[in-house]
C-alpha cells in the first residue's frame, strides 16, 4: 500500500521530510520502552493498531530490522488476545476497527518473510470475519448504519483495510457502499454534531478511508465529499483564541483534545487549504506535547506519527487565518454561529448554536431512513440538549462555559432557560434525541454573521415538555465589534411560569454592586436589565466518556448564576455581558434605554437596537430612524452599522 508515496518519503528522510521522520522514529523509540500486556486489559486496546503501523512504516522506509522486531513484539501481543475489546462489544466495535486497520497495514510493509506473517493473517481473517458478520447482522442498528457517527467510520475503515490486505472483496465492497452513503448524508457545511473532540477522534477515519480507496482502487472521492472539503472551516472557527484550546459544545473530555496534525495535513493537501497547513505547523511546533499529555482522548495524538508522514505535502504554503479568514461564521446545518474580535490570542469570541438532534440533515434523513427500513440510524448520543446555549471566551480564558462531557445530559447544565425549574423534554439520559417526536426541533433564524458581528435568534419552545404550555421561547444573541453580548430572551406560556436564566462559569461568580465573571486575565460584567431575582448555585456534572473503561470518571463543578422572572405568562429577559481585563478592569457601561417599541442597549461606544415583534426598530432612541430590520449597532454617533 502507498508504494509510490513511500518511495518519495524514503528519498526525503534526511531532507524535506526530516521533521516527520523525527516524529516517527521518536514514537517508535517510545514503543521500545513499553511492555505490551500479555492479557487483555480492562481498558481499550485501540493503541495496538497504530503501534503496529508506526513500527511497520519505519521498517519499510529504512529496512532497519530493529523496527521489524519491535513490530513483532506488539503484533504478537495483539494476536494473543482471544478477543479484541473486553468491556463493550468485544470483536464488534472500536477496538476491532482500530486493530484491523493498523495490523492490516503492518504485514504489507513488513514483507512476506515477516516472522508472524501466517499467524497475523489468520488473526486478521478471524477478527475481520467477526466484524463483518456483526455489521451485516446488525444493519439498521448501532454503528452498522449510523452514518453520522465515529464508530461507523472507524469500524468500516478497519474492515476495508483488512479486506484489501486479505483480498476479501465482500468486506471492501460493504465498506465502500457504507461510505458512499456517508459522504452524501454528512452536512455540506462541514459541521459535526459530535463536537470538536469527537471530530478530532472520528473525522481522521473518513480521510483514512478516502485515502485508502484512492490508493487501492484509484477512486478519487475527495471532491464528492463536501463535508471533508469544508470541515476544516468548522474546526478553525471552533478554535478558542490562541488556537490551543477548543470551544466545547457536545461531548468534550476537555478543551485540549481538539487537534490532529495528521488530519490538518491531509485536508491541506487534498483541498489546498493553506490555513490547515498553518494550523498543523502551529500544533506541531507549539501545542503538540501539551495536547499529548493533557488530552483526555485515547490513543491521542502521539500514535498518529505514521499518518503525519504519509499525509504531509510540503508544496503547499501555510496561510495564517488572520490573512483572510472571516471573523464571523455561520454553519446552518448545526445552527452554529461564531464571531470574534480578531485572530489574536487575546481576542474575545462567542459560539452560539441551535439545531435539531444531530443537525438538520441528520435529523431529516435519519427519520426518512428509519421510516423506510425500520432502522434506528441517528445515534446522536454526543449531541447535548444545548440548543440556544453559548460559550464566551476572552483574553485567553473561558467566561461563560459549557459543561463538557456528560452521561446524563440536561439543558440545565448549559447557558439556557429553565421553565418552572425544568429543562428540555425527555432529557436526563445519555441519548436525549432518541425516540423523541420529529417535530421537537430547535432552529436558528434571522442570522447575520459578518465582520466580527453576529445577530441570531434561536427558537426553542418546541424543546420543552408539552405540559408547560410554552408558546414562545426565542433567544436572540448579538455580538458587537467590541466583543460585547446582548442577550434577549422572549418567553410566553399559557399559564404563569418561573423563567430562570442560567449562566455557568468555571470560577465562583462575584455578586456585589456588579455581577462579575472572572477567570485568569479576563472578566466580564453581567447586567440583568429587568426585574429578576438572582441566586448563586453549584452545578455538578459527572461522566464516563468510554464504555471500554467502566471505572473511568470525569467530574466537573460549575458556578452558576440563576436569574428568575417569577410566575408570569410572559417574560422578557434582557442581559448584557461586557468582557474586560481582570487585571486592569474598566467599569461596566451597559445601560438600557427607555424606548416605545423594541429594545435598546447603549454602551460607552456602541448601541444595540433590537426590534419589536413586528420587526420595527426603536425610533425614539435618538440614534436611528424607525425602520424594519434585524438589529442595529451604532459604534459612535457619527458611525452607523445597520443590519
Amino acid at each position: 500500500m502507498y508504494e509510490q508515496r513511500l518511495d518519495v518519503l524514503r528519498a526525503g528522510l534526511d531532507g524535506r521530510y526530516a521533521a516527520q521522520w523525527k516524529r516517527l522514529r521518536e514514537q517508535c523509540d517510545w514503543y521500545r520502552t513499553q511492555t505490551p500486556p500479555t492479557e487483555h486489559p480492562s481498558a481499550s486496546i485501540t493503541y495496538f493498531g497504530p503501534a503496529a503501523a508506526n513500527l511497520a512504516l519505519a521498517y519499510r522506509l529504512t529496512g532497519n530490522e530493529g523496527y521489524r522486531s519491535e513490530a513483532a513484539r506488539w503484533i504478537a501481543a495483539a494476536i494473543g488476545f482471544p478477543h479484541w475489546g473486553k468491556a463493550h462489544l468485544p470483536d464488534h466495535d472500536l477496538d476491532a476497527g482500530w486493530l484491523l486497520h493498523g495490523l492490516s497495514l503492518a504485514p504489507v510493509w513488513l514483507g512476506d518473510d515477516f516472522e508472524l506473517a501466517k499467524e497475523l493473517r489468520a488473526k486478521l481473517e478471524l477478527q475481520g470475519s467477526r466484524l463483518y458478520d456483526f455489521a451485516v447482522e446488525s444493519e439498521g442498528t448501532w454503528w452498522s448504519s449510523s452514518y453520522w457517527q465515529n464508530h461507523n467510520w472507524i469500524c468500516y475503515t478497519g474492515l476495508a483495510t483488512a479486506g484489501y490486505a486479505l483480498q476479501r472483496p465482500e468486506w471492501t465492497e460493504r465498506a465502500k457502499a457504507n461510505f458512499a452513503t456517508v459522504i452524501e448524508v454528512l452536512p455540506a457545511d462541514g459541521s459535526d454534531m459530535e463536537g470538536v473532540v469527537y471530530w478530532r477522534y472520528g473525522v481522521p477515519w473518513l480521510a483514512t478511508y478516502l485515502d485508502l480507496l484512492q490508493d487501492q482502487e484509484e477512486l478519487d472521492w475527495w471532491d464528492r465529499c463536501a463535508f471533508l472539503k469544508n470541515t476544516f472551516s468548522y474546526r478553525l472557527q471552533q478554535c478558542a483564541p490562541g488556537f490551543e484550546e477548543n470551544i466545547d459544545h457536545g461531548d468534550c473530555h476537555d478543551r485540549r483534545s481538539g487537534h490532529s496534525v495528521a488530519l490538518y495535513r491531509k485536508l491541506a493537501a487534498a483541498y489546498r487549504i493553506g490555513e490547515a497547513q498553518w494550523l498543523a505547523d502551529q500544533v506541531a511546533e507549539r501545542f503538540f506535547w501539551r495536547e499529548a499529555y493533557a488530552s483526555g482522548v485515547k490513543p491521542g495524538v502521539m500514535p498518529e506519527a505514521y499518518l503525519e508522514m504519509l499525509w504531509y505535502d510540503d508544496t503547499l504554503p501555510a496561510v495564517a487565518p488572520a490573512e483572510r479568514t472571516p471573523l464571523s461564521a455561520y454553519f446552518p446545518d448545526l445552527g452554529l454561529v461564531t464571531a470574534r474580535t480578531g485572530w489574536d490570542d487575546d481576542a474575545t469570541m462567542v459560539s452560539f448554536k441551535a439545531a435539531p438532534g444531530g443537525g438538520h440533515q441528520a435529523w431529516e434523513l435519519s427519520h426518512q431512513l428509519d421510516r423506510e427500513h425500520g432502522w434506528d440510524t441517528l445515534s446522536a448520543g454526543h449531541h447535548h440538549p444545548d440548543a440556544g446555549s453559548f460559550v464566551l471566551t476572552s483574553r485567553g480564558a473561558f467566561l461563560a462555559v459549557d459543561e463538557g462531557y456528560s452521561n446524563r445530559k440536561r439543558a440545565g447544565d448549559h447557558n439556557l432557560i429553565l421553565v418552572d425549574g425544568l429543562g428540555y423534554a425527555d432529557e436526563d439520559r445519555y441519548h436525549v434525541y432518541k425516540g423523541i417526536p420529529y417535530e421537537r426541533q430547535a432552529r436558528m433564524v434571522d442570522v447575520y454573521a459578518a465582520d466580527g458581528v453576529v445577530h441570531a435568534t434561536a427558537r426553542l419552545a418546541a424543546m420543552y415538555p408539552a405540559e408547560l404550555g410554552i408558546t414562545r421561547l426565542d433567544r436572540t444573541l448579538v455580538f458587537t465589534p467590541a466583543g460585547r453580548i446582548v442577550l434577549l430572551d422572549r418567553c410566553a406560556a399559557d399559564a404563569p411560569r418561573d423563567w430562570t436564566l442560567l449562566l455557568h462559569a468555571d470560577w465562583p461568580i462575584e455578586y456585589g454592586a456588579e455581577i462579575a465573571l472572572r477567570s485568569g486575565s479576563a472578566q466580564a460584567w453581567v447586567r440583568l436589565h429587568g426585574p429578576v431575582s438572582v441566586e448563586p448555585a453549584i452545578t455538578e456534572v459527572e461522566a464516563n466518556p468510554t464504555s471500554s473503561t467502566p471505572s473511568l470518571r470525569l467530574t466537573r463543578t460549575m458556578h452558576t448564576l440563576r436569574a428568575t422572572a417569577s410566575q408570569s405568562t410572559t417574560a422578557t429577559l434582557l442581559t448584557t455581558i461586557e468582557p474586560t481585563s481582570s487585571l486592569h478592569p474598566t467599569p461596566p457601561t451597559a445601560r438600557r434605554l427607555p424606548v416605545r417599541r423594541g429594545h435598546a442597549i447603549t454602551f460607552a461606544d456602541e448601541t444595540v437596537l433590537l426590534p419589536d415583534d413586528a420587526g420595527l426598530l426603536p425610533d425614539d432612541a435618538g440614534l436611528i430612524e424607525g425602520t424594519k430590520g434585524l438589529h442595529a449597532i451604532i459604534r459612535t454617533i457619527t458611525t452607523r452599522i445597520t443590519i
